[in-house]
């Protein structure tokens, strides 16, 4: 019988150690509350994040698009020297989006010999996520002709 009860007593004893063991396995309270700490301050900054990213993704999709409308509108205004007039403006349907454009005629001032020279500027306004972004693209014109 000393030999059944000292294996009942150390499998009594292994199944305590085996017990304990278990449970100090487990998180404490300060472990989860830092924790969820750690997590409310870095998932806002990781939305705002990718709330920024989003944000410089459309505006360089739309700079890109508006200037190309900047481009054409340049390229359409020397073709039919429609830059005589000081200011013209109007809004282009690029796709879905609309485009204000406005272009304007200003005297070359930067050579005092030069009188027959224009600075030929467009201006092409756009939105993205509700705020408002701007193109402008400027060339030289010869008015003598």
């Amino acid at each position: 019988m000393d030999y059944l009860s000292a294996m009942a007593s150390d499998r009594t004893a292994l199944a305590m150690k085996a017990a304990r063991r278990r449970s100090t396995a487990g998180f404490t309270l300060a472990e989860v509350l830092a924790a969820l700490l750690f997590m409310a301050i870095v998932i806002p900054v990781a939305i705002e994040g990718m709330h920024i990213a989003s944000r410089a993704g459309t505006v360089a999709a739309r700079k890109g698009e508006a200037a190309r409308v900047a481009q054409r509108l340049l390229g359409e205004a020397l073709v039919t020297t429609n830059w005589n007039q000081t200011v013209q403006s109007g809004t282009l349907t690029e796709g879905q989006r609309e485009f204000t454009w406005t272009l304007q005629s200003d005297p070359w001032t930067w050579d005092p010999n030069q009188n027959s020279m224009r600075q030929l500027s467009v201006e092409v306004k756009f939105t993205a996520q509700n705020q408002p972004y701007s193109v402008r693209m400027s060339t030289l014109v010869d008015s003598s002709q």
